[in-house]
């Protein structure tokens, strides 16, 4: 395993990523949907690695909702940095990360492929994000 952190610009939310392949190999995505255009993510997850999150203060974090209610996209109240966005599977909790928000984000060099969830019903992505996003552990 291969570990990452990162956080947001002001230091209440922090993470911790461990990826089972070099930054280098790691497949990023370039979700379609207008909070992530607008944000620039480059988002990566492993469902064979690891997350952990931090937070000083949780009231000062939002976790912000829409499109289909699924999954809390982790946004720091005081700086605004998306961490990224956290979902609960049958297999518990799952991330994708922003890569933008590591310390190491330089490594992560590969071009983000495009993507497009617009057609998906809400159990095919929630199977999606149980099979590809990476095993998450909150700590409050």
């Amino acid at each position: 395993m291969r570990t990452h952190r990162g956080g947001c610009h002001c230091g209440n939310l922090r993470l911790t990523l461990r990826l089972t392949q070099p930054p280098q190999a790691v497949r990023l995505r370039a979700c379609g949907c207008s909070f992530c255009r607008a944000n620039q993510t480059r988002t990566a997850s492993d469902p064979n690695g690891a997350v952990e999150i931090w937070a000083d203060d949780w009231s000062e974090v939002s976790k912000y909702r829409f499109g289909t209610g699924t999954a809390d996209f982790l946004v720091c109240r005081r700086c605004g940095i998306y961490l990224g966005a956290v979902a609960e599977t049958e297999g518990g909790i799952r991330m994708v990360t922003n890569t933008n928000c590591l310390e190491d984000r330089a490594l992560f060099t590969g071009t983000p492929a495009p993507t497009d969830h617009d057609g998906e019903t809400v159990e095919s992505r929630i199977a999606r994000r149980a099979a590809n996003w990476t095993p998450t552990t909150i700590h409050a």
